[in-house]
């Protein structure tokens, strides 16, 4: 069985402690027989074909901007079979305006309505990624209001207040 390659893209605001997280990323993924790359810079993903060779690509990186050539490697890696995973901030406001970054993710963030204690619920209990959850749980982070792509398939939501209104915000979802 072929050995998964997973690239980290670690930069960007350091509030959100990219270096800790990939790190605990890494150590976990390592120990389970994934092999795993961290870079720091963000010229590597021009080089499409290099992108290519890998199973998926991880951004841990808050704000910052990609060079149209950049934008154009990643783009073309993913639409080439290469997944694209990630998490908070690291994923959702990664490379704020960068359409087709956007695009690929299924989310632009917006705002944090609250940060503190929320309850998230699981939607697709049948789907493998969430194997193992609870139908509901609570969660403490900083909960994101994001626009949404509505093709996005959601496999797990929480109720979310942003401007005196409470919507149903998609907190873990999948695209194709």
């Amino acid at each position: 069985m072929k050995t998964p390659k997973i690239l980290f893209i670690q930069g960007g605001w350091d509030g959100h402690k990219p270096e800790h997280i990939v790190h605990k990323f890494t150590s976990a993924l390592s120990g389970c027989g994934c092999k795993t790359e961290t870079i720091t810079a963000l010229e590597r993903l021009a080089d499409t074909e290099w992108l290519k060779t890998l199973d998926v690509i991880s951004p841990c990186w808050t704000c910052g901007k990609l060079s149209k050539e950049e934008s154009v490697g990643l783009r073309d890696a993913v639409r080439a079979g290469v997944g694209l995973g990630g998490v908070h901030g690291w994923m959702g406001d990664a490379f704020r305006g960068d359409l087709d970054y956007e695009w690929m993710v299924g989310g632009h963030f917006v705002g944090h309505p609250h940060v503190g204690d929320y309850t998230v619920k699981v939607t697709s209990p049948e789907d493998p990624i969430m194997q193992g959850l609870s139908s509901e749980f609570s969660y403490k982070s900083e909960q994101y209001y994001m626009l949404m792509d509505p093709g996005v398939r959601v496999l797990a939501e929480a109720d979310c207040t942003f401007e005196e209104r409470t919507c149903t915000m998609p907190v873990l979802w999948t695209k194709y």
